[in-house]
């Protein structure tokens, strides 16, 4: 089989804007969803099949295993924008170490979370307030799930590699063949060997580890810059540094939003079974809306690296401008759809009545919002970009986390309730979305006074 990246030499320095994001965009969309799926159906497995008890225990994990992988997952996102900014400069030769280098980071840090998810697990299900009736079953899953987290690492490294590239498809097609194999396993292991939540957490770790093989394969393969070879795999010490200048201040990014859904996801605890299962429920079919937002956001963090390091101002500013109305539109259409849909969705997790009412309630308080979404991820998105991770960091602590925590030990404990926890969410995108276009607005322009002076420089 020959690497997709062979039939994807998009050019992101020149041509038409909006048809390259949405060509960008949408296999990145798609890549999202599938691998979304793999959480979905170990829900939907151990709802049908084992129980709603084992359905909420996996559904409880979500917050708890974004928190340390979100961290890393924005390390990722700084060599993302390295080797896209060294792309741009047409500097092959670092792209290639890059490349290396962000491999042998993945592995490491894959094997940082492994080894204090043992160490955690137990006390971050107690600290979440997860019910006795089923913090044994949370507990097994995340050892599991968090024992798996080098393969997992592995893959989204070095699918941040293709994006560099401009190439989201091959990334796709090596998630659909790993997210068809991860169906298959969670049935397997569930119904035919009567395992519960330790069978889908097993099946989810195999089936990324399939996908991380393929893509390395890949890179193997492929006749980009960031082909790698066996012997050359070893960290750059100067590259590094570069990576994780960004990549931690995007990992904060991610732990702000983490550490807010722990809060929230306390408080959802704290509703009863039903409600924990209804919330995860409706998360597993929420988030699908999110990665279409979140891969436009991604798409600026690839187009504004290459075109900043090649200096071309104008086109970063069309890019932006195109892309924030592309994100607005497509995740608006994607709300629509859900939520005209939502109880048949929430009824392929789980029939109980009680349920699906408690899970369209939380869908209806956030989807008629998702603009503001849309709008925080798009400028948030260039500037990563632009190599400027640690102010969206700020500005998701401080306007997301901090507004999440404090509403829910303020207003929620007043009179607690569902429909009064989600109202949080639009909130605080309003909020996060002021204080990041203010920010864009005064570091584009920072930015482009310090490349014409470093310019002026080179000249002199």
């Amino acid at each position: 089989m020959k690497p997709a990246a062979r039939h994807n030499n998009t050019d992101l320095l020149t041509g038409p804007i909006w048809q390259k994001v949405l060509a960008f965009a949408m296999p990145l969309a798609l890549t999202g969803m599938l691998q979304q799926l793999f959480n979905a159906a170990d829900v939907a497995v151990v709802g049908r099949f084992v129980g709603k008890e084992a359905m909420a225990a996996v559904g409880s994990n979500a917050p708890i295993t974004g928190l340390l992988i979100n961290l890393f997952i924005g390390v990722s996102i700084g060599a993302n924008v390295v080797i896209s900014r060294f792309t741009g400069q047409r500097n092959f030769a670092k792209v290639r170490q890059a490349a290396h280098t962000a491999v042998v980071l993945a592995v490491v840090c894959g094997l940082i979370i492994a080894t204090v998810g043992q160490v955690i697990a137990a006390p971050m299900v107690h600290l979440l307030g997860v019910p006795e009736t089923i913090a044994p079953l949370s507990i097994k899953y995340l050892r599991i799930y968090f024992g798996g987290m080098p393969v997992i690492m592995l893959y989204n490294f070095q699918s941040a590699i293709f994006k560099s590239q401009g190439d989201t498809r091959t990334p796709l097609i090596c998630l659909a063949i790993s997210g068809v194999v991860n169906v298959g396993l969670n049935v397997f292991f569930v119904v035919a060997c009567g395992m519960d939540v330790d069978g889908v957490a097993l099946a989810t770790v195999l089936s990324n580890l399939l996908s991380s093989a393929l893509l390395f394969r890949f890179l193997l393969r492929t006749d980009k810059p960031v082909r790698i070879t066996v012997k050359d795999l070893r960290i750059d010490g100067e590259i590094l540094k570069m990576i994780l200048r960004i990549g931690i201040p995007s990992g904060l990014h991610g732990i702000a939003f983490s550490v807010s859904n722990l809060a929230v996801q306390s408080a959802v605890n704290s509703l009863g079974a039903d409600v924990i299962a209804a919330s995860s429920a409706s998360f597993n079919i929420e988030i699908f809306c999110f990665f279409i937002l979140n891969s436009f956001g991604q798409a600026l963090v690839t187009f504004i690296g290459q075109n900043h390091g090649a200096g071309n101002r104008e086109r970063c500013d069309r890019i932006v401008r195109q892309t924030a109305v592309l994100n607005i539109i497509t995740t608006m259409t994607a709300a629509l759809l859900i939520l005209v849909f939502a109880r048949h969705l929430l009824g392929l997790f789980n029939k109980d009545p009680s349920v699906i009412e408690y899970g369209y309630t939380r869908l209806a308080m956030m989807m008629p919002f998702e603009f503001g979404n849309a709008t925080m991820e798009t400028f948030s998105g260039a500037l990563k970009g632009y190599g400027r991770a640690i102010v969206p960091a700020l500005a998701t602590f401080g306007g997301v986390c901090t507004t999440r925590i404090i509403w829910v030990y303020t207003v929620f404990a007043q009179k607690p309730s569902l429909r009064r926890l989600m109202a949080v969410y639009p909130v605080s995108w309003a909020i996060a979305c002021v204080v990041l276009l203010v920010a864009y607005l005064v570091i584009r322009k920072r930015v482009w006074a310090e490349h014409l002076r470093r310019t002026a420089e080179q000249t002199d």
